[in-house]
């Protein structure tokens, strides 16, 4: 696909089918999760297909070490349910002792940044309370891959140059990263084969002897150890003790459209704010969007749009910084946050005319993340996310086990009193989202999510409006031009518009006219995040004149499967 100049699209991949869909950002890993859903598979089980094969095959953005947020939709009892499967700082985790060690923050790599995996365990509760397929049908395409090799791509060479360097100059020369992700001492050639045999193995186990072998027993001792050895805080009572939680899901309406997501410590409920505050505003103009509304025309933009968009944007993340954590040990008040008559009290604070400067951000930005969404037979579905945060993580592997792992206790603070301050057993404010979108009788309309960090609930937003606003298709909404604000640097305030310029002549000229600090990316630059969506039409497969439509992101790897 060719990237076109400013204005014009390239199209999305788009698919059509009868039984079901997957979406994710690589198709070796949509091709691992259509095989269950063949197989008979429930969507929960595709979905652990699906992100277990990412783990092998997109390592810089996901792993077996990283977190997963679930909402899942169970068509037998129309319901809709939320999992929380990311992980909890060691019990030995202190704020005063980090402080007194010297530290201002916590280090954005290495095993202090390592909070216990969660993806996991989330699983394994996801599988017992859905899974049709055994452990091994599930997880043999990864193993596969993993111990059979996967053809070296772009995008994984380019992530293992990137992030060789950077781990050197933080756990020095000789770091088993290098070594385990760059083993031939040189870049890896395209096509080239990508072994993984320690992972194949933990793979392997965990099929054999269950998903809670991770944690229990010598896996979860093993790995304690080996976090302990690299300096890190971790104990084997620390994995034994870690759970996932089952809760509901958050939502908000958006010009009459339900909009669902998982509650905190996932950061949901930012793109719920930021639709509210936009709904609570004008409607976007006629020149927000692309001319064939309904089928799949360019979304082109339009500045005033989009600067009200990007100040909701910075007034949201100001309350994510406040607010947001782990509500066992803080109070969050979601329902004053998703309040309408909030939301238009922070409408009202957006001049129109000039971008604001808001206060310095509280939370480091940058990404590491993958987003799949699954659809089967029956009508279920699954939309997930799971991350190891910043690319490849912590920098930490363990060459025994294959395991690389998260660095996302770097987004705790050290700083007492605050919402997100370090505490034994405490979960940290999360970027990650899942998304969908239900029609007015309550059906399962889109399952889609984003990954790229802060940008993640802002993507996602301007998917949901380009979706209800537009009436695009999802392959327009996926594919439309994008834009996300951010801070220059850590703990800076959000005001780096990063914008692709394959929007209408002017509107970025216009955008840097009204104050923001404009910064083109490449056209379809995958910092821009990764936006996938299924979309269930007549009612999806559960329906009897139903079917699906799916669309990868073309700013990613990734190809819809459908069936």
């Amino acid at each position: 696909m060719s990237e076109g100049g400013p204005g014009t699209l390239v199209p999305a991949p788009l698919a059509r089918g009868r039984h079901g869909a997957v979406v994710a950002p690589h198709h070796l890993a949509t091709e691992a999760g259509l095989s269950i859903l063949r197989a008979g598979g429930h969507a929960v089980d595709a979905a652990i297909a699906t992100n277990a094969a990412l783990a092998v095959v997109v390592p810089s953005s996901c792993g077996i070490g990283g977190d997963a947020f679930w909402l899942i939709w169970d068509a037998a009892a129309r319901e809709q349910l939320a999992l929380n499967g990311s992980g909890r700082a060691p019990a030995a985790a202190s704020a005063a002792a980090l402080r007194s060690r010297g530290l201002a923050t916590l280090p954005l790599r290495g095993p202090l940044s390592v909070t216990v995996p969660g993806a996991v365990r989330s699983w394994g509760d996801a599988h017992a309370r859905f899974g049709r397929l055994s452990r091994s049908a599930v997880l043999g395409p990864a193993i596969e891959l993993a111990r059979g090799g996967f053809p070296a791509w772009d995008g994984f060479i380019a992530a293992v140059e990137r992030t060789v360097p950077i781990v050197g100059a933080t756990l020095g020369a000789g770091a088993a990263f290098e070594g385990h992700y760059r083993p031939h001492g040189r870049a890896w050639r395209p096509g080239e084969l990508v072994r993984l045999p320690a992972l194949a193995s933990t793979l392997e186990r965990l099929a054999t002897d269950g998903f809670d072998a991770f944690y229990d027993g010598d896996l979860g001792a093993r790995q304690a150890r080996f976090l302990a050895s690299a300096g890190g805080l971790h104990a084997a009572s620390d994995f034994r003790g870690h759970a996932s939680t089952w809760t509901d899901p958050i939502s908000t309406t958006y010009r009459g459209v339900l909009v669902t997501t998982h509650p905190p410590n996932s950061s949901g409920i930012v793109a719920l704010e930021i639709l509210n505050i936009l709904e609570a505003g004008e409607a976007p103009s006629s020149r927000a969007f692309g001319p064939d509304r309904g089928g799949d025309g360019d979304a082109v933009g339009d500045a005033h749009w989009i600067h009200r968009s990007i100040e909701a944007a910075k007034l949201a993340m100001a309350d994510r910084d406040t607010h947001l954590t782990d509500p066992e040990f803080h109070d969050i008040p979601v329902a004053r946050l998703l309040d309408k008559g909030y939301a238009a009290e922070l409408a009202a604070r957006i001049d129109t005319t000039w971008a604001s400067v808001p206060g310095a951000s509280t939370n480091p930005p940058g990404g590491g993340t993958i987003y799949l969404g699954v659809v089967d037979a029956e009508g279920n579905a699954v939309s997930l996310i799971e991350s190891n945060y910043l690319g490849f993580g912590s920098g930490v592997v363990d060459l025994e086990t294959g395991i690389h792992y998260q660095n996302r206790g770097s987004y705790f603070s050290l700083e007492e009193g605050h919402a997100n301050v370090i505490a034994p057993g405490k979960r940290t404010l999360h970027t990650l989202l899942p998304g969908m979108l239900f029609t007015t009788d309550d059906r399962p309309w889109v399952v889609a999510g984003s990954m790229g960090g802060d940008a993640q609930p802002q993507v996602h937003a301007q998917l949901v409006s380009a979706l209800v606003d537009g009436r695009l298709g999802i392959r327009s909404a996926v594919a439309a031009p994008r834009w996300y604000v951010e801070p220059d640097h850590h703990f800076a305030p959000p005001t780096v518009v990063r914008a692709e310029p394959r929007f209408a002549d002017g509107v970025l000229e216009t955008l840097a006219a009204m104050g923001h600090d404009v910064r083109p990316t490449a056209p379809f630059d995958s910092a821009l995040g990764h936006e996938h969506a299924i979309e269930l039409v007549g009612g999806g497969p559960g329906a009897p004149d139903g079917s699906v439509a799916a669309t990868t992101d073309p700013r990613s790897a990734g190809l819809p499967a459908v069936w």
